[in-house]
């Protein structure tokens, strides 16, 4: 008797949308196209993030004619993490891809970043090695993408990308907040995960109006830095805050230790002197960011009572049980 072949995983796409009406409902057709040349079990989720425009009306209507294509609403617009996050909750795919509605990204880009997963990755990044935006836009790109992989040790060229492929269990473990959609591949990676990127064609902007400016890079820049944080410190957040603060009693003990030296020696007085009251705001300054470290760890020592410290990737067998 033959043994049935088991169904093909299955792969939920999620794109979030905020004011693009004029691309979504191509967007979402091209998807249900890409899925039936490449006969993917496909799972559309959409979410509009809060849209003024007819966005939703186009969601609702592209779901009402194919049952793979769901849509999420937010009540206002609560930002791209956010929506993002709507749409992995609601997800069923062992398979999560992500796209974003402006339909710069080709939908028939997302079978390269599959076979990336089928290779052994866990986390693949779309990367537009040719893009077409705006200059300012490509050389921002390219300042944050260095920055980003040199304080991080995460090396893609297009940690902005909206194209990007993902295990389920990467969904699973990250979780999204403020800006860290785009930090997805790195917060992965301190994890334990599998990262890597492929190349893939990028097209330029028809409709609607681009979401990049300077609050956006700026807000990337302080999101890097909660990434370093939560990458690096976060079960042990004394050796960042108390570290800063034991160098600074340190500066501030050796002042005072050479003004006590002046003082014996009969060069006085030292009461006016500039390096007293450095030494000694350096002192409490040393011993504030100490009383901080320790009560972090305190927070830290409680959470990791519920969220253990570690990931593990898989187990050898357990051995049977003697009766």
């Amino acid at each position: 008797m033959n043994n049935p072949t088991p169904p093909s995983p299955l792969v939920t796409v999620v794109t979030p949308a905020l004011n693009e009406g004029e691309t979504i409902g191509e967007l979402l057709a091209a998807l249900l196209r890409m899925a039936e040349d490449q006969e993917l079990r496909l799972e559309v989720i959409a979410v509009d993030d809060g849209s003024t425009d007819e966005t939703w009306a186009r969601i609702t209507e592209a779901a009402g004619g194919d049952q793979r294509v769901r849509g999420i609403r937010l009540r206002r617009t609560c930002g791209k993490a956010a929506a993002l996050a709507a749409g992995f909750a609601a997800a069923h795919g062992d398979v999560i891809v992500t796209i974003d509605a402006d339909l710069q990204d080709d939908p028939a880009e997302i079978p390269l970043l599959l076979a990336q997963l089928d290779a052994g990755l866990d986390a693949v990044s779309g990367w537009k090695q040719q893009r077409r935006d705006p200059w300012h836009k490509v050389w921002a790109s390219r300042l944050f993408n260095a920055v980003v992989g040199l304080v991080t040790g995460v090396r893609l060229h297009d940690h902005n990308s909206g194209l990007k492929a993902f295990r389920r269990a990467v969904i699973e473990e990250v979780q999204l907040y403020g800006e860290l959609h785009r930090f997805i591949p790195v917060l992965a990676h301190a994890r334990g995960f599998k990262v890597g990127e492929v190349v893939v064609r990028h097209r330029p902007r028809l409709h609607g109006r681009s979401k990049f400016g300077a609050q956006r890079f700026v807000r990337g820049a302080l999101d890097l830095l909660t990434v370093m944080f939560l990458t690096g410190y976060r079960y042990r957040p004394l050796h960042l805050i108390g570290g800063v603060g034991l160098v600074a009693f340190v500066l501030g003990a050796i002042g005072l230790g050479y003004l006590a030296v002046l003082w014996l020696l009969g060069v006085r007085p030292i009461g006016d002197r500039p390096l007293l009251t450095y030494s000694l705001l350096s002192n409490l300054l040393g011993t504030q960011l100490m009383a901080v470290g320790f009560l972090a760890e305190l927070l830290t020592t409680y959470h990791v009572e519920k969220e253990k410290p570690y990931h593990i990737a898989e187990e050898t067998p357990q051995p049977a049980q003697e009766p």
